[in-house]
């Protein structure tokens, strides 16, 4: 293998390991050793003391299928072998693999011997097609089911009901922060990954600072930051429909009666 690429964050004794594990690798697979990827945390700049390194070893299918690929897991390191074809492969929404789309997003490549097929592959991994965003959003309702536990919440703040109202604004998140990231075109981070993401790699739609501000507020159930978040989403997801022709995404928002979104903007009831 070249030499590794180790970002300037890691510490003297996780370059020492990376270091050693290139060497053994190399020496045991030869050419079938393709590139290797810091994954998790340390990967990002977010290890702690309890942090082990998440290593990703790609490899050809052949020795990647092999009962005696280098698996690998102590307190300090995880060796994962991955077949090249395995990580050019795109996961569906929805389906159990597209969960390990994030922990490629963004991964430093430590070494590539395929000539930048190994980078591109993370980057595709990272980022969500027309097509796909479409399908997170009307294929999978995420945007129907984060309006319609917004409707639930604001109904409960209307009614008095406070525990209500933050029970069902916190169940909301997770479909917000999916439409939010789907509609810039990305994979929406991990919960623990979230402000690094916003810091490192900025939502051309939001500031990092507006869009942790409106979680906090929504995870209080504040009407107001579950209504910003509301304006803030349509404003953005019309947009994608008009520059994509997707009318879809415009029906999701159209097809609430008027009363009915007039709660969850908070104007008054209609005479």
């Amino acid at each position: 293998m070249v030499r590794l690429d180790l970002p300037a964050h890691l510490t003297a004794r996780q370059r020492a390991l990376l270091e050693d594990a290139e060497r053994r690798l190399s020496a045991e697979l030869g050419p079938a050793l393709l590139g290797l990827v810091l994954s998790g945390s340390a990967g990002r700049g977010l290890a702690t003391e309890h942090s082990d390194l998440d290593l990703l070893v790609v490899m050809t299918p052949e020795a990647a299928q092999d009962p005696a690929a280098p698996w690998l897991h102590t307190a300090e390191l995880e060796q994962i072998p991955l077949a090249l074809d395995h990580l050019e492969e795109i996961a569906p929404y929805g389906s159990p693999e597209y969960a390990y789309r994030w922990s490629y997003a963004w991964a430093p490549v430590l070494a590539d011997a395929t000539g930048g097929r190994i980078a591109a592959a993370l980057e595709r991994q990272t980022h969500l097609s027309t097509a796909e965003t479409v399908d997170v959003l009307i294929g999978h309702g995420r945007i129907g089911a984060w309006l319609n536990l917004t409707f639930r919440a604001l109904k409960s703040v209307r009614a008095g009901r406070p525990l209500q109202a933050r029970l069902d604004a916190v169940e909301a998140l997770p479909y917000f922060l999916d439409v939010v990231f789907a509609l810039d075109g990305l994979v929406r981070p991990y919960n623990s990954s979230l402000p690094w993401a916003l810091a490192a790699h900025p939502l051309p739609s939001w500031s990092g600072e507006d869009l942790l501000g409106l979680v906090e507020g929504m995870l209080d159930g504040q009407p107001d930051a579950v209504r910003a978040g509301v304006q803030r989403v349509e404003e953005r997801a019309l947009r994608f429909a008009d520059e994509h022709d997707v009318g879809a995404v415009r029906e999701a928002f159209d097809e609430w009666r008027p009363d009915d979104y007039g709660v969850v903007l908070g104007l008054p009831p209609s005479a």
